[in-house]
């Protein structure tokens, strides 16, 4: 079985907090992590799955290591990789900006011939605009507000690993 690559960045712990929770609930194949301020490009390179993780930041900027890191981001070979996002965003306060890191990262992905996994339902939220939406149901991966909505992160948690377990069951055999 092959081993998923989760990506991250994290400024204040809370992507952190929600990357190690992701890792403490999948159970169905080995997972590296590696904080994205660390990363190299060959780090993308040798999963064929991978998972991203990111916040959001002010109007609409990326978490500020993936942002250090986007010039290069921009120059991966995503083909034949298949990647999920999650990303965690203020659907109140920064409302036309939620979760718009995932929207930025799968932008990218698409670009340089990669597949996204992972779409995760916009019933529940209330934002204003998002450049993670997928189509007006979908965003491209995981949405999670910990400012205004941390009752429900676990178990939204727990339903997209279910999604991906199905998903990345196909493709890590």
């Amino acid at each position: 079985m092959k081993t998923i690559g989760l990506i991250y960045g994290s400024d204040t712990g809370m992507t952190e907090e929600i990357t190690n929770s992701i890792v403490d609930q999948w159970s169905y194949s080995d997972i590296k992590v590696i904080e994205v301020s660390e990363a190299k490009k060959s780090d993308f390179e040798q999963f064929d799955v991978l998972i991203l993780g990111l916040s959001t930041w002010y109007d609409g900027d990326l978490q500020s290591d993936w942002e250090a890191y986007f010039d290069e981001f921009k120059t991966i070979n995503f083909t034949n990789k298949t990647v999920a996002i999650y990303g965690l965003g203020d659907q109140y306060g920064y409302g036309e900006y939620f979760i718009d890191g995932v929207g930025m990262l799968a932008e990218v992905i698409l670009k340089n011939g990669g597949n996204i996994t992972g779409f995760w339902p916009v019933k529940g939220y209330d934002f204003t605009a998002s450049k993670a939406l997928y189509n007006n149901d979908y965003f491209y991966g995981l949405a999670l507000d910990e400012d205004n909505q941390p009752e429900y992160t676990q178990q939204r948690i727990t339903d997209w690993l279910s999604i991906l377990e199905d998903q990345f069951s196909i493709l890590l055999n």
